[in-house]
């Protein structure tokens, strides 16, 4: 991207408010002025809150309607003398309504956009009823956690690998444990001799229930079982969180959050998006989109200006594509479902991700895992050539909103998340692929409908014989290391990011690392991978982006946030020893996250857990250029570095 076009969207950010980021989506809102008088617009409401002890700051005010085609919510934070506006409301009767820690919910007022509002918090008669209202990650921290003489335990050999798998890599992946619903057993799933015994039953709930089982597989069953079972024992017994979280305070009090509530009520979303992210003057005003995963192959669609919720069915490509009816049938009956298989989808659609003409692209199963005939041994494709690929479980897909019409792109490798890069071809990077990153060149895509041709990939070569460029007949995986050759690395893209800086592209992955790949002038046989292992106090990793300079940001499993910065390294990234991912520990610096670690955990981060990280690169918060933002599993927040070093943290107060 050149200067002068991000001149242009930034002129375009300042005079137009572009489309909203995300469903529940988030907008920086200017200080309220210091006069005593709260000013409203006639779509806005406003007013102030107060207490036993005169005005309450850094509360949230929650304004709800469901008489809109969907329901509808905005949330504010109050200023330090009270004072709140929920601004820019559609015509509607509100609930109105006040929620903060050390409170308890208040009555809920009738109020319209025009109206002046004084609201009166309540104090939490106790502590038991102030922590009701506490973060997931407040009540998880009391999880005990063996500690480090006790290790190797099973197939767990370090404390780390235990804290990965309960933490960022497994546990949390698809849960928020230390929610209501998890610190706590229903008692519909029937009684029990042991806590253990009931949290075995639990974690075969519903058709998550395969997952869940593979999940704990990965502990040592007895004991994780026993843990998490003693965990909820004592909170059944009334012991509380040993940390109060505190209220907002600063920037964070000048962020808004506005949900609504789309799709169906056996559907959930894995993800969702409103523009292109190089550019996001794309789709201003227009719908988002969303990915129901395994849920569903409805694509849930939201017009955020009428309120209105729609979807479109994503097709297949053959009748034999798999069903996750069958491959996640109920294992035991659901506290909430029963034995109903709520989850029919074939096209498990993961992420989706707008292209500069406001088409939206997919990682999409479109048929069963084997792959087409030019993808695997025998093809003419220089990328089958050199690292033939016989099964892929995701590809690709494009939904053109204006024509109402799909493509479904038959990629040889397989895909998770997606993202443009910043070139002519506007190409498509993906993870996912497993041993290879994968890419479609769209703009040959739409010039010649070629799919074979218009795709490629490649294996992750790292430079160890230090030549500089890539050599065919590299070391592999597991054997040993000839140092006249180049070594190819297992270290599986989970995240993709393009470098808006340079072309390269970034990742990381759960393995461990992130990882730079330089794809060259012909990337299947020139592409070269460089690989950063996390630091040890950082422990895992998940998801995670890039900023507009190239410094790679993403949320760790010890409970921070990471930047890896590569313009820091001072010594070679190539070499003897390259693939082992030590080099540059000077790239990374670690910022924990806001929150209370489990007790006896070494170590400066926090018990979070944070399942991917975007970078705001132009600035749509209003909170700055190239801020990065990491997903707060556990905290009902995102946290935002602004500026890096203190975070500000956002959405608790739903």
């Amino acid at each position: 991207m050149t200067l002068e076009s991000t001149k242009r969207i930034d002129k375009a950010l300042r005079i137009s408010t572009a489309a909203l980021s995300i469903a529940s989506s988030l907008v920086a809102w200017p200080a309220v002025a210091t006069a005593e008088q709260v000013t409203i617009d006639m779509d806005d409401i406003g007013g102030v809150v107060t207490g036993a002890k005169g005005p309450e700051a850094g509360v949230w005010v929650i304004a709800e309607t469901r008489d809109l085609p969907t329901r509808f919510i905005k949330i504010v934070v109050t200023d330090e003398q009270g004072r709140f506006v929920v601004p820019d409301l559609p015509p509607a009767t509100y609930d109105v309504w006040v929620r903060g820690y050390g409170l308890v919910d208040s009555p809920k007022l009738k109020s319209g956009p025009g109206k002046i509002v004084e609201l009166e918090a309540v104090n939490a008669p106790d502590k038991a009823a102030a922590a009701h209202y506490y973060p997931a990650l407040y009540w998880y921290s009391m999880l005990k956690i063996p500690e480090k003489g006790q290790f190797p335990i099973g197939e767990v050999k370090s404390q780390d690998q235990w804290l990965n798998l309960v933490k960022t890599n497994r546990c949390i992946t698809c849960h928020q444990l230390g929610d209501e619903a998890t610190r706590t057993i229903p008692s519909v799933l029937g009684t029990f001799k042991t806590s253990a015994e009931a949290w075995e039953r639990r974690i075969q709930s519903g058709q998550a229930g395969t997952d869940m089982i593979n999940g704990i597989s990965l502990l040592d069953m007895p004991t994780a079982l026993a843990n998490f079972g003693e965990w909820t024992d004592r909170v059944g017994a009334g012991e509380l969180p040993f940390v109060t979280p505190p209220r907002p305070t600063g920037a964070e009090r000048n962020v808004i959050v506005t949900q609504w509530d789309w799709a169906s009520p056996t559907s959930y979303l894995h993800d969702e998006i409103a523009t292109d992210k190089r550019n996001p003057t794309v789709n201003a005003y227009g719908p988002l989109y969303g990915s129901p995963e395994k849920s569903t192959d409805n694509v849930p669609i939201l017009d955020p200006v009428k309120h209105v919720t729609s979807s479109v069915r994503a097709p297949i490509l053959g009748e034999d594509t798999p069903n996750t009816q069958d491959e996640d049938p109920v294992i035991a009956s659901s506290p909430y479902w029963g034995e109903e298989a709520i989850w029919d989808s074939r096209t498990i659609i993961h992420n989706p991700m707008f292209d500069e003409q406001g088409r939206v692209w997919f990682t999409h199963r479109i048929r069963a895992d084997q792959t087409a005939a030019f993808c695997r041994k025998g093809s003419d494709l220089v990328s089958a050539k050199l690292f033939p690929i016989e099964a892929s479980g995701r590809q690709l897909s494009m939904y053109d909103p204006k024509a109402k019409k799909w493509m479904l792109i038959d990629t040889c490798f397989g895909t998770h998340h997606l993202q443009f890069g910043f070139d002519a071809d506007n190409t498509l990077w993906t993870s996912g692929g497993g041993d290879v990153v994968g890419w479609v060149n769209t703009r040959k895509l739409f010039d010649t409908g070629d799919q074979a041709g218009s795709q490629g990939w490649t294996a992750l070569i790292v430079d160890t014989n230090g030549d500089g460029k890539r050599d065919e007949g590299y070391n592999e995986p597991g054997k040993p290391i000839d140092p006249t050759k180049d070594t190819r690395v297992k270290a599986p893209f989970y995240s993709i990011a393009p470098n808006p800086a340079d072309g390269t592209v970034w990742g990381s992955s759960t393995s461990g690392y992130v990882m730079r790949v330089d794809p060259g002038a012909s990337p299947p046989r020139t592409a070269l991978t460089e690989i950063y292992r996390v630091p040890a106090e950082g422990i895992g990793i998940r998801g995670g982006d890039i900023d507009s300079r190239g410094v790679f940001w993403a949320g760790l499993s010890g409970g921070q946030f990471a930047s890896f910065d590569r313009s820091k390294c001072k010594g070679p990234l190539n070499g003897p020893g390259a693939e082992k991912g030590a080099l540059c520990p000077e790239g990374w610096t670690l910022y924990p996250f806001p929150g209370p670690n489990f007790a006896g955990i070494d170590g400066k981060g926090s018990a979070e857990s944070s399942y991917y990280a975007w970078v705001d690169q132009h600035n749509t918060l209003g909170l700055g250029r190239d801020v990065p933002i990491a997903t707060g599993n556990l905290s009902d927040f995102g946290n935002e570095a602004v500026p890096v070093k203190r975070f500000c943290a956002w959405e608790g107060g739903r």
